[in-house]
């Protein structure tokens, strides 16, 4: 078997994502090079390691026991690079950290940016998860250290809080909406929405509360940043769901009127989650501590 860290990579975040056209994008590889990629290690091994149909693709056998080790591997090549880094003029190396939609868009940018200047040999790969994703992520070792809601259960893993925020539901000043005390989901779902992209965490998590309900999401328009789902919100388009630090901000130049949303899960107690501190390495801890602070 020829496999070498590149190989291992893609084919670790081919079975994340589900999907060899995602993959690839995550390893910033052309379709065509990751599926050849694939079918060489396939070829080098004389055994199929994925399942392919049109929901996607989903490990083998041999296909399981590969991510397993390639896991391992990858962490080992992570900390060799952080061991000799030292002999490179200083502490350096990449910290892999998954996130919810919440903590990346509105607590991370000022926590990572006082980290990154601190650290300038450091880099991290951040990527937007749902939370049950994250845990399951961390727990298995694809990434150092995950950012979740407080509600999902995170097993074994080692917590640590991190910020505390809430949704709310963003609508135009002469909504029938605005001036209201609270309103539960189920009742938002009685009109159109301005939502976030279908990758993004925040939005499948909310289909998945829509789907719980019995009722359809009506999407009207899917966009890139809370900010840009304000604005459209504040034309009128539909309603939105967006943290309270978002709506705040934007109330402040936008005509947006904020209603708390009276479901349970709307309270969101931010959570970092790591496997065990005794197992990070050095600047991956450096990273804890620092988000912690």
């Amino acid at each position: 078997m020829k496999f070498d860290l590149t190989d291992l990579r893609l084919f670790c975040e081919v079975v994340d994502a589900g999907s060899i056209t995602a993959g690839a994008e995550r390893c910033a590889l052309a379709l065509a090079a990751a599926s050849t990629r694939i079918r060489g290690m396939e070829e080098s091994l004389g055994a199929g390691l994925l399942v392919r149909s049109r929901q996607g693709v989903t490990p083998t056998p041999a296909g399981l026991t590969l991510l397993k080790h390639a896991r391992t591997m990858l962490a080992q090549g992570a900390q060799l690079r952080e061991d000799l880094a030292g002999y490179a003029g200083g502490a350096g190396g990449e910290v892999r950290l998954l996130a919810n939609t919440n903590a990346l868009t509105e607590f991370l940018p000022e926590a990572l940016s006082l980290f990154l200047a601190a650290h300038p040999h450091v880099s991290v790969d951040l990527e937007e998860r749902l939370s049950e994703e994250i845990v399951g992520l961390v727990a298995e070792g694809a990434a150092d250290i995950g950012i979740v809601a407080g509600t999902v259960d995170v097993g074994a893993l080692a917590t640590y809080p991190f910020r505390t925020d809430r949704f709310v539901v963003v609508t135009a000043k002469d909504h029938a909406l605005a001036g209201r005390a609270g309103v539960t989901f189920a009742e938002v779902l009685d009109y159109d929405f301005v939502g976030l992209d279908r990758a993004s965490s925040l939005q499948r998590f909310l289909a998945g509360k829509a789907v719980r309900e019995g009722r359809p999401l009506r999407l009207r328009v899917q966009l890139r940043s809370f900010d840009a789902v304000c604005r459209l919100v504040e034309c009128g388009v539909g309603v939105g769901v967006v943290p309270l630090t978002t709506a705040t901000r934007a109330a402040r130049t936008m005509a947006l009127a904020v209603t708390d949303l009276a479901d349970d899960w709307a309270l969101r107690h931010l959570t970092i989650v790591v496997r065990a501190e005794g197992e990070l390495r050095p600047y991956a801890r450096a990273l804890v501590e620092s988000l912690r602070g």
